[in-house]
C-alpha cells in the first residue's frame, strides 16, 4: 500500500540542480602586472602634465619664470654636450653630477661602514644602546650645513669637508634602522642561539643579519636621499665642481633656465637612486611577498 496521497504520489520530482559552470581561469600574472604598470604610468603621465600645466600659467603670471618650452631647449642643448671641459670653472652637466655623485658615494661607503657595524651593536647590546641613544639623539637634528664648518676647520679643504658632511648626515638613518633590525629578531631565536652555544659571528651571519636585512636595506635608502640632499648645499658653499655649484653658478649668471634644469635633473638622479635600491630592497627582502 502506498503510504502517500495519490496527489503527492503523483507530483513531479523537483530537478536535479545543475552543475554551475567551472570558474574562469585565473588571469595570467604577467597580464595582471602589466594592467597595473599601465595604470601606474598612466596616473603618472597625468600628475606631469598637471605639474606642466601648472607651471605655464606660473610663467604667464610671473615676470622672469621661464615657460616649459624654453626651459626643454636649454635642456636639450645643455645635454647635447654634456662633458665638455674648457677649465674648472667651465665643465658640462655630465662632469658635474659625475662629481657629485662620487663624493656621495665616498660619504655614503664610510657611513656604511662605520654605522651598519655600530647598528648591529647598538641593537644587540642594550647597556650599549643605552649609552648611545642620548648622543645620537643630540646629534641627529643638526642640519647638515651646520656640520660643513667644522670639517673645514678639520680637513682645510673643501673637497674633504663635503664628504665629511655627507658622511656625519647620512650615518643616522644606517644606525638607527639597522639597530631596529637586530631588536625585531624574535627572541626564540636567541634562545636557540644560547641553548646550542653558537659562536657570535655565527648568530651574526646566522640570524642577525638575514632577519635585519630588510631594515638595513631601508636605512640604506634614506641614507642615501640625505647624502644627495647634503651634497647639493655643501657644493653651493665649497664652490669647485658639482651639480649644486653648477646650479648656484647659473643663478650668479642669473641664468634661471639653467636652474630649472638642474632642479630637475636633481630630483631624476635622487629618484633614480630610490627606485634601484627600491627593487634590491625586494630582491632581498627574505619574507617575499
Amino acid at each position: 500500500m502506498n503510504p502517500f496521497p495519490a496527489k503527492l504520489a503523483s507530483t513531479p520530482s523537483a530537478p536535479a540542480p545543475t552543475a554551475s559552470p567551472a570558474p574562469a581561469a585565473s588571469e595570467p600574472m604577467w597580464r595582471r602586472r602589466a594592467a597595473q604598470g599601465l595604470n601606474q604610468g598612466a596616473a603618472a603621465l597625468c600628475g606631469f602634465a598637471l605639474l606642466l600645466a601648472a607651471w605655464q600659467i606660473v610663467s604667464m603670471n610671473i615676470g622672469g619664470i621661464p615657460d616649459p618650452a624654453s626651459t626643454l631647449r636649454s635642456a636639450a642643448a645643455l645635454f647635447a654636450d654634456p662633458f665638455y671641459d674648457k677649465g674648472p670653472n667651465d665643465m658640462g652637466i655630465g662632469w658635474n653630477i659625475i662629481a657629485s655623485l662620487g663624493r656621495v658615494a665616498a660619504g655614503f661607503a664610510l657611513a656604511a661602514v662605520v654605522g651598519i657595524p655600530a647598528g648591529f651593536l647598538i641593537g644587540r647590546y642594550k647597556r650599549l644602546d643605552a649609552i648611545c641613544a642620548p648622543v645620537i639623539s643630540l646629534l641627529r637634528p643638526v642640519s647638515p650645513l651646520a656640520w660643513l664648518p667644522l670639517g673645514l676647520l678639520l680637513f682645510k679643504a673643501a673637497n674633504p669637508a663635503a664628504i665629511w658632511a655627507i658622511f656625519i648626515c647620512s650615518i643616522w638613518p644606517l644606525i638607527l634602522n639597522t639597530a631596529d633590525g637586530v631588536r625585531r629578531v624574535p627572541q626564540d631565536y636567541m634562545n636557540v642561539a644560547r641553548v646550542l652555544s653558537l659562536p657570535e659571528g655565527t648568530v651574526f651571519a646566522r640570524i642577525l643579519l638575514p632577519a635585519a636585512l630588510p631594515q638595513m636595506i631601508t636605512g640604506v635608502r634614506l641614507s642615501i636621499g640625505t647624502a644627495w640632499l647634503v651634497i647639493v648645499a655643501a657644493e653651493m658653499l665649497t664652490g669647485g665642481t658639482g651639480i649644486g655649484f653648477w646650479l648656484w653658478d647659473e643663478w650668479n649668471n642669473l641664468n634661471v633656465q639653467h636652474i630649472l634644469v638642474a632642479i630637475f635633473v636633481i630630483g631624476a638622479v635622487g629618484l633614480a637612486l630610490d627606485v634601484a635600491l627600491g627593487a634590491l630592497a625586494r630582491h632581498l627582502d627574505y619574507k617575499g611577498d
